[in-house]
């Protein structure tokens, strides 16, 4: 880690192939592990997997996925021979949430404390125990993602003590990108996305999305558009002005 230079590198590798960026952290970092979401980062997942096989992946269970998702998550397992890693919100801090505040608190009260329940507690857990890992972010997702580099210091997860490295190899794919990579290669995706459902989260927390509509329009649709980030990345965000 020492002698990784994450502001130089995200210079150096601002223009490269998502391969090269995912070959950069394969080299670089052992413990090193993917988060899927079971949305189109499948294909993160994909050029992951042909380039190491034995790629560690884990995945956010919130308890409140499409039965969809669900499926697909098991799909790709076996697709992939993977041993996908399921994350779980901790028992006791969810009931706690949902005895006070209900199942559907977020239409009210906004999102950010179900997601730090479901989401943010057990990823963070995850991520202490890690020195890097990747993810799909784009910059053409949302507002909140027009700056994302393609390496940076995590600054949401880091500890004094325990830096963490966060690989964005897809920064610079367009959505556009993504589906010829799918549909060229034939991999597997999230029947949701057949239904008009682009970015897919939690069930109440997702719609489909009409033609023409920017894709996080069906991610929190009551709220407003830049604080439409879960917390998995926000804090390394800044909205784009």
């Amino acid at each position: 880690m020492s002698n990784f230079d994450i502001d130089q590198l995200a210079t150096d590798y601002a223009g490269k192939s998502p391969q090269q960026i995912l070959e950069l952290a394969f080299a670089n970092f052992d413990n090193l592990w993917l988060s899927f979401s079971g949305a189109d980062d499948i294909v993160v997942l994909d050029m992951a997997w042909k380039i190491n096989p034995n790629i560690k992946v884990f995945t956010l269970d919130t308890g409140r996925l499409h039965v969809e998702t669900y499926r697909f998550l098991e799909q790709v397992r076996k697709h992939y021979s993977l041993q996908l890693e399921v994350l779980s919100p901790d028992h006791q801090q969810l009931e706690a949430y949902v005895r006070e505040k209900g199942l559907f608190d977020f239409y009210e009260s906004g999102h950010g404390e179900c997601c730090g329940v479901r989401k943010i507690a057990p990823l963070r857990r995850k991520l202490a125990t890690v020195d890097a890992w990747i993810t799909g972010q784009r910059k053409d997702q949302s507002p909140t993602r027009a700056d994302v580099p393609v390496v940076q210091l995590d600054s949401g997860f880091s500890t004094p003590e325990h830096p963490l490295v966060k690989f964005n190899p897809l920064a610079n794919y367009s959505s556009e990108d993504v589906w010829n990579y799918i549909r060229m290669l034939e991999i597997p995706y999230n029947p949701l996305h057949e239904r008009g459902f682009i970015s897919i989260g939690c069930e109440p927390c997702t719609r489909p999305v009409l033609p023409n509509q920017h894709e996080r329009e069906g991610r929190w649709w009551w709220e407003e558009a830049t604080k439409k980030e879960c917390g998995l990345h926000g804090s390394n965000l800044i909205a784009k002005s």
